[in-house]
């Protein structure tokens, strides 16, 4: 396994995170409500990131 696989895991969870939790904190206070929806989040995008797969080598070469 390549350490990018995580790496691109890891940045899509922090994103849609960070992206939820600013939305949900123009009020100076965060819900529960909120902080599911941030955690849904991050696992959904976590879970999207798993089910696409990592183009090949030989993919991105033809593509050129």
């Amino acid at each position: 396994m390549r350490i990018a696989t995580y790496v691109k895991s890891i940045l899509a969870g922090l994103s849609a995170g960070t992206a939820a939790a600013v939305t949900a904190a123009q009020d100076n206070i965060i819900t529960a409500g909120e902080g599911v929806t941030i955690v849904l989040a991050v696992l959904g995008a976590w879970g999207i990131t798993y089910a696409v797969p990592n183009r090949s080598a030989a993919q991105s070469v033809s593509d050129r």
